[in-house]
């Protein structure tokens, strides 16, 4: 999906923003300081900014990558475009390819609909009313993880709520949480504070926000983001096999 609008300065400006603004993408990226959750202190973080040393190789990892995308009609440039694979799966599987990890799409047991308009409005109800949309099929396996990629679009300035119902229902203390995004305008939005508050124990590190309008043509943000993380598995330019990559 590409992703909604931005700030909302009044009930009714943020209404017609959204309408303007709600869903796109592109190659920006956006450098998120890595910060620790709440309750307790963070353990072994796997990734690291490039002014600190990784504490483990990179063949020491274990990865998932679980995303949220929708495709339908989008954001595109002020107007609309149909997507049949959406902006944030499209950046999901240009980082899943030169990584060794596992790949998690979240799906809504209630999908979003097609059409724009409806999932603007229809989002805006559930960051109203603070709602954990329902996930459809069961939440993956975490316990073997050190690293989690969270992807989503950003909509109003943050992920969909179906990210919260998401990492509400795991636990991630000690491990690393790792956000990236497709945006209109709004970069990583409100990530990182989010997902530090529902993933307490958990460190937080540096993520990638990418336009919607720009994600073909990423791959370079997305393998200088990745050699920051030390999360390449493969030298640069390479790709590996698609048994991991989402479909």
């Amino acid at each position: 999906m590409t992703n909604p609008g931005d700030d909302r300065t009044a009930a009714l400006e943020r209404r017609s923003f959204l309408r303007n603004a709600f869903l796109a993408g592109g190659a920006v990226m956006a450098g998120v300081p890595i910060l620790g959750c709440a309750s307790s202190p963070p353990a072994r973080p796997s990734s690291a900014p490039a002014d600190q040393p990784a504490r483990s190789s990179p063949a020491a990892k274990s990865i998932l990558l679980a995303y949220f995308s929708r495709a339908g009609e989008n954001y595109y440039y002020g107007g609309r475009r149909n997507l049949q694979v959406g902006n944030t799966e499209v950046l999901a599987r240009k980082i899943s390819r030169p990584i060794d990890c596992d790949v998690h799409r979240i799906e809504a047991a209630d999908p979003y609909p097609d059409d724009y308009e409806e999932t603007v409005a229809r989002n805006v109800r559930e960051q109203d009313a603070d709602t954990r949309p329902a996930i459809a099929g069961p939440l993956p396996p975490i316990a073997r993880y050190d690293t989690v990629l969270l992807g989503s679009p950003i909509w109003n300035v943050r992920a969909p709520m179906i990210m919260t119902t998401f990492t509400e229902g795991l636990d991630l203390r000690g491990k690393t949480v790792v956000p990236f995004t497709t945006h209109a305008m709004s970069g990583l939005g409100t990530t990182a504070r989010d997902y530090a508050a529902t993933c307490p124990g958990a460190t937080i590190a540096e993520g990638l926000a990418v336009r919607g309008e720009e994600v073909n043509d990423a791959d370079a943000a997305v393998e200088a983001w990745l050699q920051r993380l030390r999360l390449l598995s493969a030298p640069p330019g390479a790709t590996r096999s698609p048994s991991n990559t989402p479909t």
